[in-house]
């Protein structure tokens, strides 16, 4: 499998960039240079888009065993080649060992998972109010879709998408975030290349937002756009497929609920909340933004939280037994730390944490905290566990609800039927009972309700997404067409 990635890949080929200059990649960790990539152009986006249309003819056709058996050399490929697969994420996006080789495991689930699809490409045959007619519905693959792929879970997050593409008989042109360009893009390329898939279907452009990414969505040939991102780059995104009326995928920001009623069992619920809180440094959409503790069980909660945070491990994100590595880059640091410090002026405690070295934010535990508070009111993708309380489920649920996010969370109880009927109310895509927010199973629905997006991935959910359906009639008797016709 190839390894050098300082080109884009378009048409099979490995080629430099023809843009301006050079995409260049940190080690969030050490914040040594780690490649530099020669950047695309908006012409190297039009030239795959082209290419990726006129390979998606053939592929489109292809018997769905042929595809399988590629799809399956590609499992085969990600399997032996793990190390290096986790090596690039914890270089490239300081993914500690273990969130690596766990992302591995969760990218593998879904590629099975879409693995299947080329033989569940099923169509109908139904009945018509029209004498003599058959109706069919046909099942076909949507064209050339265009993927957005992000730095945080770059490897699922971007093969969620590409391999339901081609296994539903698409092709593919993405655009990784050029914090991951490799593990969000350029290693599937490798990876595909080696599995025989043919020239043209996967193609990987590298390059700044502001320079190609509008072409990538704004481009005639894609019928699909699959992001996953912060909410305000979702709605542009939105707003631009839109008038270009093209289908969107979106799995955009979340400001995720942890609700632990009264009698809850303390200690699983902090286990699920040290998991679902500092799991990647927090730095997933369906981490835990706020926590909403039953004040009658509130300070043994807090305190129960406190001591297993302190045993918490954090620094370099190779070392196997490091559970918090660092933040993306010196930005995210400082703007996590300026919302905890504008917090604490607003009344919050600050209880533990609160320091930073280099890029690795020790984790960070605010307790005395309001809705109205900067640490609720935005997404803080990061360790920081900001801890509220409640006294009824009336007030929990309208403080779940209030904000205009909807995408995953968690509630604990003993009671499941009142754990369910809670559950059903929060107005989320998503939801776990006795567990925590961030789960993704390869055969379940993801996705969010109001401004954490649009669409579903996963399972018979992502056919939908990556396919449309065709409606063909046979008028097998002559038509009587009275009145008009006599």
């Amino acid at each position: 499998m190839n390894t050098n990635f300082e080109k884009v890949y378009i048409n099979g080929e490995w080629q430099k960039g023809t843009g301006e200059g050079t995409i260049d990649v940190q080690n969030p960790f050490t914040q040594e240079s780690i490649l530099s990539i020669s950047a695309a152009s908006k012409e190297d986006v039009k030239n795959a888009y082209e290419v990726a249309k006129l390979a998606q003819k053939d592929w489109k056709n292809t018997l769905p065993q042929k595809k399988q058996e590629i799809l399956y050399k590609a499992i085969d490929i990600v399997e032996s080649e793990r190390d290096v697969i986790v090596e690039w994420m914890i270089k490239e996006t300081g993914s500690t060992f273990m969130k690596s080789m766990g992302e591995v495991d969760v990218s593998l689930n879904i590629m099975r998972e879409a693995a299947t699809y080329p033989f569940r490409m099923e169509g109908k045959v139904l009945p018509s109010i029209t004498e003599g007619k058959e109706n069919r519905v046909y099942r076909d693959p949507l064209g050339v879709v265009g993927v957005i792929s992000p730095w945080n879970f770059p490897f699922h997050l971007a093969v969620r998408s590409i391999i339901t593409a081609l296994a539903t008989g698409n092709a593919v042109v993405v655009k990784p975030s050029t914090k991951s360009p490799v593990t969000g893009g350029l290693i599937f390329a490798s990876i595909f290349e080696e599995a025989g898939l043919p020239k043209g279907l996967l193609n990987v452009v590298v390059g700044k937002s502001s320079e190609i990414g509008d072409e990538v969505i704004v481009n005639p040939i894609p019928r699909l756009i699959s992001f996953t991102g912060s909410t305000d780059v979702g709605q542009h995104i939105g707003e631009l497929a839109g008038k270009h009326l093209k289908k969107t995928a979106l799995e955009l920001g979340g400001n995720n609920v942890f609700i632990v009623l009264e009698d809850a069992d303390i200690e699983q619920a902090v286990e699920s909340a040290l998991f679902g809180k500092f799991y990647h440094q927090g730095q997933i959409c369906m981490s835990i933004n706020r926590f909403m503790i039953d004040e009658k069980i509130a300070n043994d909660f807090t305190e129960a939280f406190l001591k297993r945070v302190k045993e918490l491990e954090f620094g370099d994100p190779s070392a196997k037994t490091t559970h918090i590595g660092p933040l993306i880059s010196r930005d995210q640091v400082d703007r996590i730390l300026d919302l905890v410090e504008e917090s604490t002026k607003e009344g919050a405690t600050l209880l533990h944490g609160g320091q930073a070295e280099g890029n690795v934010l020790e984790p960070t535990i605010l307790t005395d905290v309001k809705q109205s508070m900067s640490i609720v009111q935005n997404e803080i993708f990061g360790p920081v566990a900001a801890i509220m309380t409640f006294q009824s489920e009336d007030e929990v649920l309208s403080l779940a609800n209030e904000l205009p996010y909807g995408l995953s969370g968690a509630i604990h109880s003993r009671d499941l039927d009142r754990a369910m009927r809670i559950a059903r109310e929060v107005e989320t895509g998503m939801i776990h009972i006795n567990d925590q927010p961030v789960n993704d199973e390869p055969h379940m629905p993801f996705g969010g309700e109001k401004k954490s997006g649009l669409g579903r991935f996963n399972g018979e959910w992502a056919l939908e997404e990556f396919t449309t359906v065709k409606w063909v009639s046979i008028q097998r008797d002559k038509r009587d067409y009275s009145p008009f016709i006599q």
